[in-house]
């Protein structure tokens, strides 16, 4: 009997002192981490760098929808669409977009941020309200873009006509097209601009401004080497993030245009689309939607180093 509860006791310090010297060991730091990391590391592999890596395999190929052996064609399918002219198109509308998108967020951003700052009545329901557009599903918001901007249906030119400006074909004209996706882009994305802007707004200490006030600054030097030098590094995440979405966006301009008209509203999503799933031609859709990769890596660079040398210099 007391030889059993000694064994018994034996064995239960070892499990207690295994339990610990696991416990220990996991709580390294460098295991710990790993730990952490693991699941947002399987989520990137199996959604990111796996489907990555299918699309580079399909871009130096000829697969086709249904087809079940592929020909390697090297780089065949990069130097067709560097001779396509559509492609072409595709490229300066994708700059366009994104660089009048992205800036129109910026103005418009620090704009409603600076509203929403201030004390006023129902403030909370205006931020709330503000939300909205980058609250509601992107599919059904734009569908109502889509209601409205109709050439039948629109209530833009049912208004615009009662004002005496007249109707316009905003979904069919070439140059008007491109002025729409990107204004309902600037709409979707807008809140995420004021939302970021307004948490550093309020992160920058109230005594910077009232020792401003007692040297006589103005609301525009205040802001220019007050607000401004202290918004850049918030400024700096929320451009880069906005650049990177809009750059990839799909759903706004296939909703609306679907590229047209005349691929006037082409970007590297809905001209991937058009040729691989549209067209069937999944070699050359792959070959599209990596031509996107290296221009956003130089696009990212850039800004990055824009920023970096600002923060150096000042």
């Amino acid at each position: 009997m007391e030889d059993g509860a000694v064994a018994a006791e034996v064995t239960a310090v070892k499990k207690i002192s295994a339990w610990q010297s696991f416990r220990e060991k996991v709580e390294q730091e460098k295991i710990l981490g790993f730990i952490f990391i693991a699941p947002a590391l399987a989520v990137i592999v199996l959604l990111v760098a796996y489907p990555f890596v299918i699309a580079i395999s399909l871009s130096v190929s000829d697969a086709w929808v249904g087809s079940e052996k592929f020909t390697y064609v090297g780089l065949k399918n990069f130097a067709d669409m560097l001779g396509n002219e559509t492609f072409r198109r595709t490229v300066r509308n994708t700059f366009l977009f994104t660089g009048a998108s992205v800036g129109m967020k910026i103005v418009l951003g620090l704009v409603l941020a600076q509203l929403m700052h201030r004390a006023m009545r129902f403030r909370r329901i205006f931020r709330a309200v503000v939300l909205l557009p980058w609250v509601v599903p992107t599919a059904l918001s734009v569908l109502a873009w889509w209601w409205m901007l109709d050439p039948d249906y629109s209530v833009v030119n049912w208004t615009m006509s009662r004002l005496g400006l007249g109707e316009h074909w905003w979904l069919t004209d070439p140059r008007l097209a491109m002025l729409s996706v990107i204004i309902v882009n600037t709409w979707r994305g807008l809140p995420f601009f004021a939302i970021a802007i307004l948490a550093g707004l309020v992160s920058i200490p109230t005594e910077l401004y009232e020792a401003a006030d007692t040297d006589g600054a103005g609301r525009f030097k205040k802001f220019w080497h007050i607000t401004l030098p202290l918004l850049k590094p918030v400024l700096a995440i929320v451009i880069l993030f906005s650049t990177i979405f809009t750059f990839a966006d799909f759903n706004i301009v296939f909703i609306l245009t679907r590229g047209g008209p005349m691929n006037m509203t082409h970007l590297f999503s809905t001209l991937s689309f058009a040729y691989g799933l549209q067209g069937g031609n999944l070699g050359q859709g792959a070959a599209i939607s990596l031509f996107l990769f290296p221009i956003l890596v130089v696009v990212v660079f850039i800004q990055l180093r824009f920023f970096i040398r600002r923060d150096e210099i000042t």
